[in-house]
Protein backbone atom coordinates (compact mmCIF):
# COMPACT_ATOMS: atom_id res chain seq x y z
CA UNK A 1 0.00 0.00 0.00
CA UNK A 2 1.08 3.23 -0.42
CA UNK A 3 2.39 5.62 2.24
CA UNK A 4 -1.21 7.08 4.06
CA UNK A 5 0.91 10.24 4.66
CA UNK A 6 1.60 11.62 1.40
CA UNK A 7 -0.21 14.45 -0.10
CA UNK A 8 -1.63 13.00 -3.14
CA UNK A 9 -2.15 14.76 -6.38
CA UNK A 10 -4.17 14.24 -9.95
CA UNK A 11 -6.45 15.36 -12.58
CA UNK A 12 -9.64 14.07 -11.70
CA UNK A 13 -11.70 14.94 -15.16
CA UNK A 14 -11.15 12.60 -18.27
CA UNK A 15 -8.81 13.40 -20.55
CA UNK A 16 -8.43 15.51 -23.33
CA UNK A 17 -9.62 19.24 -24.07
CA UNK A 18 -12.71 20.34 -21.97
CA UNK A 19 -14.93 24.00 -20.82
CA UNK A 20 -13.10 23.27 -17.00
CA UNK A 21 -10.93 20.50 -15.53
CA UNK A 22 -10.28 19.84 -11.50
CA UNK A 23 -6.97 18.98 -9.65
CA UNK A 24 -7.58 17.32 -6.52
CA UNK A 25 -5.20 16.97 -4.15
CA UNK A 26 -5.42 15.55 -0.47
CA UNK A 27 -2.91 14.98 2.71
CA UNK A 28 -2.38 16.60 5.39
CA UNK A 29 -0.74 19.63 4.30
CA UNK A 30 -2.35 20.18 1.03
CA UNK A 31 -3.65 23.19 2.00
CA UNK A 32 -0.36 24.64 2.96
CA UNK A 33 0.94 22.97 -0.25
CA UNK A 34 -1.88 24.57 -2.47
CA UNK A 35 -1.21 28.06 -0.82
CA UNK A 36 2.60 27.89 -2.10
CA UNK A 37 1.55 28.14 -5.99
CA UNK A 38 -1.88 30.35 -5.38
CA UNK A 39 -2.48 33.62 -5.11
CA UNK A 40 -5.69 35.44 -4.35
CA UNK A 41 -6.25 38.98 -5.28
CA UNK A 42 -6.78 39.99 -1.86
CA UNK A 43 -3.88 38.49 -0.62
CA UNK A 44 -5.73 36.04 1.47
CA UNK A 45 -4.33 32.54 2.44
CA UNK A 46 -5.77 29.44 1.77
CA UNK A 47 -5.29 28.10 5.36
CA UNK A 48 -6.94 30.83 7.12
CA UNK A 49 -10.27 30.29 5.36
CA UNK A 50 -13.06 28.13 6.64
CA UNK A 51 -13.69 24.79 5.04
CA UNK A 52 -16.32 24.00 2.53
CA UNK A 53 -15.40 27.52 1.11
CA UNK A 54 -14.49 28.23 -2.60
CA UNK A 55 -11.72 30.84 -3.98
CA UNK A 56 -10.81 32.96 -6.47
CA UNK A 57 -7.32 33.24 -7.69
CA UNK A 58 -4.49 32.40 -9.80
CA UNK A 59 -1.81 29.61 -10.27
CA UNK A 60 1.97 31.15 -10.82
CA UNK A 61 4.65 29.53 -11.27
CA UNK A 62 8.17 31.99 -11.55
CA UNK A 63 5.85 35.28 -11.46
CA UNK A 64 4.40 33.62 -14.31
CA UNK A 65 0.65 33.49 -14.25
CA UNK A 66 -0.37 29.72 -15.51
CA UNK A 67 -4.50 30.28 -15.11
CA UNK A 68 -6.94 31.70 -13.39
CA UNK A 69 -8.60 28.92 -10.90
CA UNK A 70 -11.25 28.55 -8.39
CA UNK A 71 -10.20 26.86 -5.15
CA UNK A 72 -12.25 24.38 -3.10
CA UNK A 73 -10.74 24.13 0.42
CA UNK A 74 -12.29 21.00 2.68
CA UNK A 75 -10.70 20.27 5.84
CA UNK A 76 -10.70 16.64 7.87
CA UNK A 77 -12.61 14.63 8.67
CA UNK A 78 -15.38 16.62 6.59
CA UNK A 79 -14.18 15.40 3.02
CA UNK A 80 -14.41 12.86 0.46
CA UNK A 81 -11.45 11.21 1.45
CA UNK A 82 -11.95 12.12 5.30
CA UNK A 83 -8.71 14.32 5.44
CA UNK A 84 -7.83 17.96 4.49
CA UNK A 85 -8.06 18.50 0.75
CA UNK A 86 -8.27 20.99 -1.93
CA UNK A 87 -9.85 20.99 -6.02
CA UNK A 88 -8.67 23.24 -8.35
CA UNK A 89 -10.95 24.13 -11.17
CA UNK A 90 -9.01 25.54 -13.70
CA UNK A 91 -9.86 26.16 -17.36
CA UNK A 92 -9.67 22.76 -19.64
CA UNK A 93 -6.66 23.36 -21.73
CA UNK A 94 -4.05 20.05 -21.50
CA UNK A 95 -1.23 22.40 -20.77
CA UNK A 96 -2.57 23.94 -17.82
CA UNK A 97 -3.85 20.61 -16.12
CA UNK A 98 -0.50 19.49 -16.49
CA UNK A 99 1.21 22.50 -15.58
CA UNK A 100 -0.78 22.39 -12.69
CA UNK A 101 -0.23 18.73 -11.48
CA UNK A 102 3.53 19.34 -12.17
CA UNK A 103 3.64 22.42 -10.65
CA UNK A 104 2.16 20.73 -7.31
CA UNK A 105 4.60 17.77 -7.45
CA UNK A 106 7.59 19.75 -7.73
CA UNK A 107 6.44 21.31 -4.44
CA UNK A 108 5.68 18.10 -3.29
CA UNK A 109 2.89 16.04 -3.81
CA UNK A 110 3.21 12.87 -5.36
CA UNK A 111 1.34 11.53 -8.41
CA UNK A 112 -2.00 9.36 -6.96
CA UNK A 113 -2.29 5.52 -8.16
CA UNK A 114 -5.57 4.66 -9.58
CA UNK A 115 -8.56 4.96 -6.88
CA UNK A 116 -6.15 6.11 -4.04
CA UNK A 117 -8.78 9.22 -2.79
CA UNK A 118 -11.24 6.35 -2.68
CA UNK A 119 -8.95 4.20 -1.32
CA UNK A 120 -8.33 6.82 1.99
CA UNK A 121 -12.30 7.65 1.93
CA UNK A 122 -12.45 3.98 2.97
CA UNK A 123 -9.34 3.64 5.27
CA UNK A 124 -10.92 6.82 7.04
CA UNK A 125 -13.55 5.57 7.57
CA UNK A 126 -15.98 7.85 5.29
CA UNK A 127 -17.26 4.65 3.57
CA UNK A 128 -16.97 0.85 3.86
CA UNK A 129 -15.54 -1.30 0.67
CA UNK A 130 -18.59 -2.17 -0.77
CA UNK A 131 -19.53 1.47 -0.92
CA UNK A 132 -16.12 2.09 -2.02
CA UNK A 133 -16.63 0.22 -5.37
CA UNK A 134 -20.35 1.03 -6.02
CA UNK A 135 -18.92 4.78 -6.85
CA UNK A 136 -16.99 2.91 -9.64
CA UNK A 137 -19.82 1.33 -9.93
CA UNK A 138 -21.29 4.96 -10.42
CA UNK A 139 -18.90 6.58 -12.86
CA UNK A 140 -19.27 3.69 -15.14
CA UNK A 141 -23.02 3.67 -14.84
CA UNK A 142 -24.85 3.60 -18.39
CA UNK A 143 -28.29 3.58 -17.60
CA UNK A 144 -30.99 4.51 -15.43
CA UNK A 145 -31.32 1.29 -14.27
CA UNK A 146 -27.57 1.00 -13.26
CA UNK A 147 -27.57 4.41 -11.69
CA UNK A 148 -29.74 3.32 -9.41
CA UNK A 149 -28.53 0.36 -8.02
CA UNK A 150 -24.95 2.20 -7.80
CA UNK A 151 -26.31 5.15 -5.82
CA UNK A 152 -28.22 3.06 -3.58
CA UNK A 153 -25.18 0.69 -2.45
CA UNK A 154 -23.11 3.84 -2.37
CA UNK A 155 -24.95 5.24 0.23
CA UNK A 156 -25.33 1.95 2.53
CA UNK A 157 -28.28 0.32 1.94
CA UNK A 158 -26.25 -3.26 1.16
CA UNK A 159 -23.57 -2.39 3.75
CA UNK A 160 -26.94 -1.38 6.67
CA UNK A 161 -28.13 -5.22 5.56
CA UNK A 162 -25.03 -6.80 6.20
CA UNK A 163 -24.11 -4.98 9.28
CA UNK A 164 -28.17 -5.99 10.86
CA UNK A 165 -27.07 -10.24 9.68
CA UNK A 166 -23.64 -9.42 11.49
CA UNK A 167 -25.10 -8.30 14.79
CA UNK A 168 -27.90 -11.02 14.52
CA UNK A 169 -24.57 -13.68 14.30
CA UNK A 170 -22.56 -11.77 16.49
CA UNK A 171 -25.42 -11.95 19.46
CA UNK A 172 -26.18 -15.96 17.75
CA UNK A 173 -22.30 -17.02 18.38
CA UNK A 174 -21.82 -14.81 22.60
CA UNK A 175 -24.35 -17.07 23.57
CA UNK A 176 -22.96 -20.30 22.45
CA UNK A 177 -19.17 -19.30 23.50
CA UNK A 178 -20.74 -18.59 26.91
CA UNK A 179 -21.79 -21.40 27.07
CA UNK A 180 -18.63 -23.15 26.37
CA UNK A 181 -17.20 -21.03 29.30
CA UNK A 182 -19.84 -22.64 31.83
CA UNK A 183 -19.61 -26.16 29.87
CA UNK A 184 -18.74 -28.33 32.91
CA UNK A 185 -22.00 -26.80 34.86
CA UNK A 186 -24.09 -27.84 31.79
CA UNK A 187 -25.63 -24.35 31.50
CA UNK A 188 -27.82 -23.45 28.48
CA UNK A 189 -28.10 -19.95 27.87
CA UNK A 190 -29.26 -20.43 24.26
CA UNK A 191 -32.91 -21.93 23.74
CA UNK A 192 -31.86 -24.37 20.29
CA UNK A 193 -35.23 -23.26 19.08
CA UNK A 194 -34.68 -19.96 18.95
CA UNK A 195 -31.22 -20.43 17.47
CA UNK A 196 -32.95 -22.58 14.63
CA UNK A 197 -35.28 -20.30 13.73
CA UNK A 198 -32.68 -17.11 14.34
CA UNK A 199 -30.30 -19.10 11.73
CA UNK A 200 -33.24 -19.70 9.37
CA UNK A 201 -33.78 -16.01 9.24
CA UNK A 202 -30.37 -15.37 8.10
CA UNK A 203 -30.04 -17.74 5.79
CA UNK A 204 -33.45 -16.23 3.93
CA UNK A 205 -31.96 -13.12 4.07
CA UNK A 206 -28.27 -14.14 2.76
CA UNK A 207 -29.89 -16.33 0.23
CA UNK A 208 -32.12 -13.58 -1.14
CA UNK A 209 -29.14 -11.41 -1.53
CA UNK A 210 -27.28 -14.02 -3.38
CA UNK A 211 -30.61 -15.26 -5.26
CA UNK A 212 -30.63 -10.97 -6.29
CA UNK A 213 -27.02 -11.29 -8.02
CA UNK A 214 -28.38 -12.58 -11.33
CA UNK A 215 -31.02 -9.54 -11.80
CA UNK A 216 -27.62 -7.46 -10.49
CA UNK A 217 -25.73 -8.77 -12.99
CA UNK A 218 -27.95 -8.59 -16.07
CA UNK A 219 -28.85 -4.91 -15.00
CA UNK A 220 -25.04 -4.20 -14.77
CA UNK A 221 -23.08 -5.60 -17.65
CA UNK A 222 -26.39 -6.12 -20.12
CA UNK A 223 -29.28 -9.07 -20.57
CA UNK A 224 -27.52 -10.82 -23.27
CA UNK A 225 -29.57 -11.60 -26.45
CA UNK A 226 -28.78 -14.14 -28.87
CA UNK A 227 -29.63 -13.69 -32.54
CA UNK A 228 -30.23 -16.71 -34.23
CA UNK A 229 -31.09 -18.48 -37.29
CA UNK A 230 -30.41 -19.44 -41.05
CA UNK A 231 -28.08 -17.88 -43.16
CA UNK A 232 -29.57 -14.94 -45.26
CA UNK A 233 -32.75 -14.17 -42.58
CA UNK A 234 -31.83 -10.88 -41.75
CA UNK A 235 -29.59 -11.34 -38.47
CA UNK A 236 -27.08 -9.29 -39.27
CA UNK A 237 -29.48 -6.39 -41.16
CA UNK A 238 -31.42 -6.85 -37.72
CA UNK A 239 -28.34 -6.13 -35.65
CA UNK A 240 -27.39 -3.32 -37.45
CA UNK A 241 -31.18 -1.76 -37.65
CA UNK A 242 -31.05 -2.24 -33.79
CA UNK A 243 -27.55 -0.73 -33.30
CA UNK A 244 -28.02 1.97 -35.72
CA UNK A 245 -24.84 1.54 -37.10
CA UNK A 246 -23.09 -1.09 -39.86
CA UNK A 247 -21.75 -3.50 -37.45
CA UNK A 248 -22.34 -6.54 -39.12
CA UNK A 249 -21.29 -6.61 -43.32
CA UNK A 250 -24.49 -7.93 -45.04
CA UNK A 251 -24.48 -10.19 -47.70
CA UNK A 252 -26.70 -12.03 -50.21
CA UNK A 253 -23.66 -14.76 -50.01
CA UNK A 254 -24.60 -17.74 -47.76
CA UNK A 255 -22.33 -17.93 -44.43
CA UNK A 256 -21.33 -14.09 -44.28
CA UNK A 257 -21.21 -14.32 -40.38
CA UNK A 258 -18.53 -16.99 -39.20
CA UNK A 259 -18.09 -15.97 -35.97
CA UNK A 260 -20.46 -13.93 -33.39
CA UNK A 261 -20.43 -9.82 -33.50
CA UNK A 262 -21.32 -8.32 -30.00
CA UNK A 263 -22.17 -4.91 -29.07
CA UNK A 264 -24.91 -3.01 -26.33
CA UNK A 265 -28.17 -1.13 -26.92
CA UNK A 266 -29.81 0.91 -24.47
CA UNK A 267 -33.91 0.75 -24.62
CA UNK A 268 -35.52 2.36 -21.85
CA UNK A 269 -32.85 2.57 -19.52
CA UNK A 270 -31.90 -0.89 -19.72
CA UNK A 271 -28.97 -2.11 -21.34
CA UNK A 272 -29.33 -5.65 -23.66
CA UNK A 273 -25.91 -7.13 -25.24
CA UNK A 274 -26.92 -8.16 -28.60
CA UNK A 275 -24.85 -11.01 -29.87
CA UNK A 276 -25.11 -11.96 -33.67
CA UNK A 277 -24.09 -15.22 -34.75
CA UNK A 278 -23.64 -17.86 -37.82
CA UNK A 279 -26.40 -18.66 -39.40
CA UNK A 280 -27.54 -22.36 -38.69
CA UNK A 281 -27.48 -24.98 -41.95
CA UNK A 282 -25.39 -27.77 -43.16
CA UNK A 283 -22.02 -27.21 -44.20
CA UNK A 284 -18.80 -28.93 -44.93
CA UNK A 285 -17.10 -25.65 -44.93
CA UNK A 286 -14.22 -26.17 -41.63
CA UNK A 287 -14.70 -22.13 -40.52
CA UNK A 288 -18.27 -21.82 -40.91
CA UNK A 289 -18.78 -25.21 -39.13
CA UNK A 290 -16.80 -23.81 -36.12
CA UNK A 291 -19.54 -20.53 -36.02
CA UNK A 292 -22.25 -22.76 -35.93
CA UNK A 293 -20.70 -24.42 -32.86
CA UNK A 294 -20.00 -20.89 -31.44
CA UNK A 295 -23.67 -20.45 -32.11
CA UNK A 296 -25.35 -22.89 -29.77
CA UNK A 297 -22.88 -22.25 -27.29
CA UNK A 298 -23.83 -18.19 -27.73
CA UNK A 299 -27.62 -19.82 -26.66
CA UNK A 300 -27.04 -21.59 -23.93
CA UNK A 301 -25.09 -18.09 -22.33
CA UNK A 302 -28.09 -15.85 -23.55
CA UNK A 303 -31.59 -14.76 -21.61
CA UNK A 304 -33.38 -14.11 -24.18
CA UNK A 305 -33.26 -15.62 -27.99
CA UNK A 306 -34.24 -13.51 -31.02
CA UNK A 307 -34.98 -16.68 -34.03
CA UNK A 308 -35.04 -14.82 -37.14
CA UNK A 309 -36.79 -16.62 -39.58
CA UNK A 310 -36.66 -15.43 -43.32
CA UNK A 311 -41.18 -15.34 -44.07
CA UNK A 312 -40.62 -16.63 -46.91
CA UNK A 313 -38.94 -19.66 -45.90
CA UNK A 314 -41.49 -23.23 -46.17
CA UNK A 315 -43.18 -23.55 -42.90
CA UNK A 316 -42.07 -27.26 -42.70
CA UNK A 317 -38.71 -26.43 -43.03
CA UNK A 318 -38.79 -23.92 -39.82
CA UNK A 319 -40.51 -26.79 -38.15
CA UNK A 320 -37.21 -29.38 -38.42
CA UNK A 321 -35.50 -26.31 -38.04
CA UNK A 322 -36.72 -25.95 -34.45
CA UNK A 323 -36.01 -29.23 -33.60
CA UNK A 324 -32.50 -28.45 -33.33
CA UNK A 325 -33.05 -24.82 -31.70
CA UNK A 326 -36.03 -26.12 -29.03
CA UNK A 327 -33.62 -27.64 -27.21
CA UNK A 328 -31.28 -25.55 -26.44
CA UNK A 329 -33.68 -22.29 -25.44
CA UNK A 330 -35.49 -24.50 -22.73
CA UNK A 331 -36.12 -21.84 -19.44
CA UNK A 332 -35.21 -18.56 -22.04
CA UNK A 333 -37.82 -16.45 -23.65
CA UNK A 334 -37.33 -17.47 -27.35
CA UNK A 335 -39.04 -14.71 -29.67
CA UNK A 336 -39.38 -15.70 -33.05
CA UNK A 337 -39.33 -13.18 -35.45
CA UNK A 338 -40.51 -13.30 -38.67
CA UNK A 339 -38.19 -11.17 -41.19
CA UNK A 340 -38.76 -9.80 -44.95
CA UNK A 341 -42.45 -9.28 -44.20
CA UNK A 342 -42.99 -7.03 -46.78
CA UNK A 343 -42.69 -9.72 -49.41
CA UNK A 344 -45.99 -12.12 -48.30
CA UNK A 345 -48.97 -11.66 -48.67
CA UNK A 346 -51.61 -10.66 -45.84
CA UNK A 347 -53.06 -14.09 -45.17
CA UNK A 348 -49.51 -15.43 -45.40
CA UNK A 349 -48.88 -13.27 -42.30
CA UNK A 350 -52.06 -14.48 -40.34
CA UNK A 351 -51.23 -18.40 -40.93
CA UNK A 352 -47.80 -18.19 -39.95
CA UNK A 353 -49.16 -15.49 -36.72
CA UNK A 354 -51.77 -18.89 -35.69
CA UNK A 355 -51.00 -22.10 -36.79
CA UNK A 356 -46.26 -21.71 -37.20
CA UNK A 357 -44.50 -23.60 -34.48
CA UNK A 358 -47.86 -22.72 -31.89
CA UNK A 359 -45.69 -23.97 -29.07
CA UNK A 360 -43.78 -20.68 -29.49
CA UNK A 361 -46.32 -17.84 -28.89
CA UNK A 362 -44.17 -14.95 -28.68
CA UNK A 363 -43.92 -13.28 -32.47
CA UNK A 364 -43.20 -10.43 -34.30
CA UNK A 365 -43.34 -9.23 -37.60
CA UNK A 366 -40.90 -7.08 -39.18
CA UNK A 367 -38.99 -6.02 -42.15
CA UNK A 368 -35.28 -5.20 -41.05
CA UNK A 369 -34.56 -3.75 -44.63
CA UNK A 370 -37.16 -1.53 -44.58
CA UNK A 371 -37.02 -0.52 -40.49
CA UNK A 372 -40.95 -1.93 -39.78
CA UNK A 373 -41.45 -3.75 -36.61
CA UNK A 374 -38.56 -2.68 -34.97
CA UNK A 375 -40.22 -0.75 -32.46
CA UNK A 376 -42.85 -3.83 -31.34
CA UNK A 377 -39.74 -5.54 -31.39
CA UNK A 378 -37.78 -3.21 -28.66
CA UNK A 379 -41.47 -3.55 -26.72
CA UNK A 380 -41.44 -7.42 -26.61
CA UNK A 381 -37.23 -7.48 -25.36
CA UNK A 382 -38.44 -5.07 -22.20
CA UNK A 383 -41.45 -7.04 -21.56
CA UNK A 384 -38.74 -10.20 -21.45
CA UNK A 385 -36.56 -9.26 -19.36
CA UNK A 386 -39.74 -9.05 -16.65
CA UNK A 387 -37.22 -6.94 -14.11
CA UNK A 388 -39.09 -6.09 -11.19
CA UNK A 389 -39.69 -2.77 -9.72
CA UNK A 390 -36.89 -1.77 -7.21
CA UNK A 391 -36.88 1.20 -5.25
CA UNK A 392 -34.00 3.05 -3.65
CA UNK A 393 -34.42 0.97 -0.19
CA UNK A 394 -34.09 -2.44 -1.95
CA UNK A 395 -30.62 -4.22 -2.28
CA UNK A 396 -29.86 -5.57 -5.29
CA UNK A 397 -26.36 -7.44 -5.82
CA UNK A 398 -23.86 -6.81 -8.52
CA UNK A 399 -20.72 -7.36 -7.71
CA UNK A 400 -18.94 -10.76 -8.34
CA UNK A 401 -16.46 -10.53 -5.55
CA UNK A 402 -19.77 -9.80 -3.25
CA UNK A 403 -21.81 -12.79 -4.65
CA UNK A 404 -18.74 -15.05 -4.07
CA UNK A 405 -18.70 -14.01 -0.23
CA UNK A 406 -22.20 -14.65 -0.14
CA UNK A 407 -22.25 -17.97 -1.50
CA UNK A 408 -19.52 -18.75 1.11
CA UNK A 409 -21.64 -17.06 4.17
CA UNK A 410 -24.47 -19.15 2.55
CA UNK A 411 -22.57 -22.27 2.88
CA UNK A 412 -21.67 -21.33 6.66
CA UNK A 413 -25.13 -21.10 8.07
CA UNK A 414 -26.26 -23.88 6.35
CA UNK A 415 -23.78 -25.86 8.03
CA UNK A 416 -24.97 -23.49 11.35
CA UNK A 417 -28.58 -25.20 11.02
CA UNK A 418 -27.89 -28.26 10.12
CA UNK A 419 -25.60 -28.84 13.23
CA UNK A 420 -28.41 -26.78 15.44
CA UNK A 421 -30.41 -30.15 13.93
CA UNK A 422 -27.97 -32.87 14.61
CA UNK A 423 -27.31 -32.04 18.17
CA UNK A 424 -23.31 -31.04 17.22
CA UNK A 425 -21.38 -29.53 19.85
CA UNK A 426 -21.16 -25.62 20.75
CA UNK A 427 -17.74 -25.17 19.50
CA UNK A 428 -18.62 -26.03 16.47
CA UNK A 429 -21.53 -24.29 15.77
CA UNK A 430 -19.26 -21.36 16.72
CA UNK A 431 -16.52 -22.11 14.41
CA UNK A 432 -19.37 -21.83 11.36
CA UNK A 433 -20.66 -19.01 12.67
CA UNK A 434 -18.01 -16.90 12.85
CA UNK A 435 -17.29 -17.79 9.42
CA UNK A 436 -20.09 -17.00 8.12
CA UNK A 437 -19.74 -13.19 9.64
CA UNK A 438 -16.13 -13.71 7.89
CA UNK A 439 -17.03 -13.74 4.62
CA UNK A 440 -20.36 -10.91 5.05
CA UNK A 441 -17.22 -8.80 6.66
CA UNK A 442 -14.72 -9.66 3.69
CA UNK A 443 -17.64 -7.81 1.25
CA UNK A 444 -17.90 -4.37 3.64
CA UNK A 445 -13.50 -4.47 4.49
CA UNK A 446 -14.11 -5.57 8.04
CA UNK A 447 -12.40 -8.24 7.11
CA UNK A 448 -9.73 -7.52 4.57
CA UNK A 449 -6.61 -7.62 3.61
CA UNK A 450 -3.79 -5.67 1.52
CA UNK A 451 -4.04 -7.86 -1.99
CA UNK A 452 -7.84 -7.82 -1.57
CA UNK A 453 -7.41 -3.26 -1.18
CA UNK A 454 -4.59 -3.31 -4.17
CA UNK A 455 -7.02 -5.49 -6.38
CA UNK A 456 -10.30 -3.09 -5.62
CA UNK A 457 -8.78 0.40 -6.38
CA UNK A 458 -6.58 -1.07 -8.92
CA UNK A 459 -9.50 -1.34 -11.23
CA UNK A 460 -10.39 2.72 -10.53
CA UNK A 461 -9.63 5.41 -12.67
CA UNK A 462 -6.62 7.76 -11.80
CA UNK A 463 -8.18 10.97 -9.72
CA UNK A 464 -10.54 8.87 -7.97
Amino acid sequence: MNNPLDIIAAISTPAGIGGIAIVRISGKGCVELADSIFQSPTGKKLVSQDPNTIHFGTIVKNETVIDEVLVSVFRSPNSFTGEDSVEISCHGSIYIQQSILQLLIERGARLATPGEFTQRAFLNGKMDLSQAESVADLIASTSAATHRLAMNQMRGGFSNKLIELRTKLLNFTSLIELELDFSEEEVEFADRNNLKEAAFDIEQHISKLADSFALGNAVKTGIPVAIIGETNAGKSTLLNLLLKEEKAIVSDIHGTTRDFIEDTINIEGLIFRLIDTAGIRDTVDTIETLGIERTFKKLEQASIILWVVDAETDDAHTIELSKKILPYVEGKKLILVFNKVDVIFAERKQQKEKLLLEEIPDRVFISAKYHQGTDELQKRLIDAVNIPEFGEQDVVVTNMRHYEALQNALQAILRVSEGLENGISGDFLSQDIRECMYYLGEITGQISTDEILGNIFSKFCIGK
